[in-house]
């Protein structure tokens, strides 16, 4: 998982930082914009992967540099290229009327180790995560639906295949049980790499696209999603309107791929069961009604998503560094999620719902969304 960047997180106070790292943000301002002046500014804190910068201009305008590491950083497997995706994942979202920031530049990578770097306009307001004590609960239902519509808006976007958008071979396929079944061996050798131990044997978690094949074969169009829209990456801020607060912008898209809309609910909040809160799936509702959280095959991904994104939690671990206090809740809590969805898969599985079992019950949104064809994708499309 990423952490929001916004105002409220910037350290205000703090020295500026190093000055060869602000000058290096001022010179990539004025590669992208031209000729602005640079006001101010300060390092972001919060993000677990990319560096963050806040840019001040002359103009009045806030804007958002993001850096990647440096090529050799400790990383998970499907790790590179993530602006790249964030800059497709935040276009295609605006294309959709979801609110996302606007994308400003995107730099690739370059020879002699220049780094990829993305430039976004800053969303002004304070995350969801920040403000959550605060909101009450007429306020926190009125949310929970501004948001179940734009995710559903966000999963209307079609990709030219399914999996991971950037250029790892193996994490794409041209259906869903092949890209989901990369994405999970990846992140299973991710764990053998960085020596993290799983509370299952591995063999017994790779089998489980083929087990539940059915299951994600009713998966038959690749949706835009998030995968990382928590509390902590969604942005609030005052409802001109109708006074009080109003959703202002789902923000780090760095984890998106094309795949299953049903998927967006377990990154909605990795701990628990969006699918069973009302406020959510009505405003979701709203613009997609064909969702289908209740069959056997819909409740089979879920709990194959929650897997995956507590694998994906738990072995991340090892190259962040996180304080031995939050490793070991997180070691544990994992253990206990993937113990947990195990147990609710073998509960389906033992009525049908395997390979061949599953009850038809497509979860997505009906119709093709706008997309966006990268170079060379049809040649990686497996």
């Amino acid at each position: 998982m990423t952490t929001a960047l916004t105002e409220g997180q910037a350290g205000a106070g703090r020295p500026e930082g190093d000055r060869a790292a602000r000058e290096l943000a001022e010179r990539r301002v004025r590669q992208a914009l031209g000729a602005v002046e640079v006001v101010g500014g300060r390092a972001l804190r919060g993000g677990l992967y990319n560096s963050v910068r806040l840019v001040e201009l002359a103009d009045g305008r806030r804007l958002v540099l993001k850096a990647a590491p440096p090529a050799d950083a400790p990383a998970l497997t499907h790790e590179q290229g993530l602006l790249d995706t964030e800059r497709l994942f935040h276009r295609l979202a605006a294309a959709t009327g979801a609110p996302v920031p606007a994308v400003l530049h995107h730099e690739p990578a370059g020879p002699g180790g220049a780094g990829e770097w993305l430039l976004l306009e800053h969303l002004d307001g304070r995350t969801w995560d920040e403000l959550r004590d605060s909101l009450t609960e007429d306020q926190r239902m009125l949310l929970r639906g501004q948001l179940g519509a734009a995710v559903a808006r966000i999963a209307g976007a079609t990709g030219p295949r399914f999996g991971y958008p950037g250029p790892v071979p193996g994490l794409q396929g041209a259906d869903w049980p092949t890209a989901f079944a990369g994405m999970l061996a990846a992140v299973l050798a991710d764990a053998e790499r960085f020596g993290v131990t799983l509370p299952v044997p591995s063999a017994v978690l790779a089998a489980l696209p083929v087990r539940f094949g059915g299951a994600l074969a009713e998966v038959r169009r690749p949706a835009l999603v998030h995968f990382d829209a928590w509390e902590g990456n969604l942005v609030l801020t005052p409802d001109p309107v109708h006074g009080g607060l109003r959703l202002g912008g789902l923000i780090d898209g760095e984890r998106a791929f094309f795949g299953d809309p049903l998927a967006e609910l377990v990154g909605l909040d990795p701990l628990g069961s969006p699918e069973d809160d009302p406020g959510l799936m009505a405003g979701y509702r709203s613009v997609a009604p064909g969702l289908r959280t209740d069959t056997a095959g819909a409740r089979a991904r879920l709990a194959l998503y929650r897997i995956h994104l507590a694998l994906v939690m738990r072995v991340e671990s090892a190259p962040r560094g996180y304080a031995p206090e939050h490793t070991a809740w997180l070691l544990s809590w994992s253990a206990d999620r993937i113990t947990e969805q195990l147990a609710v898969l073998d509960g389906l599985a033992a009525g049908g719902t395997e390979a061949g079992g599953a009850e038809a019950g497509v979860s997505e949104p009906g119709g093709n969304g706008p997309g966006e064809t990268r170079p060379g994708a049809a040649a990686a499309g497996g």
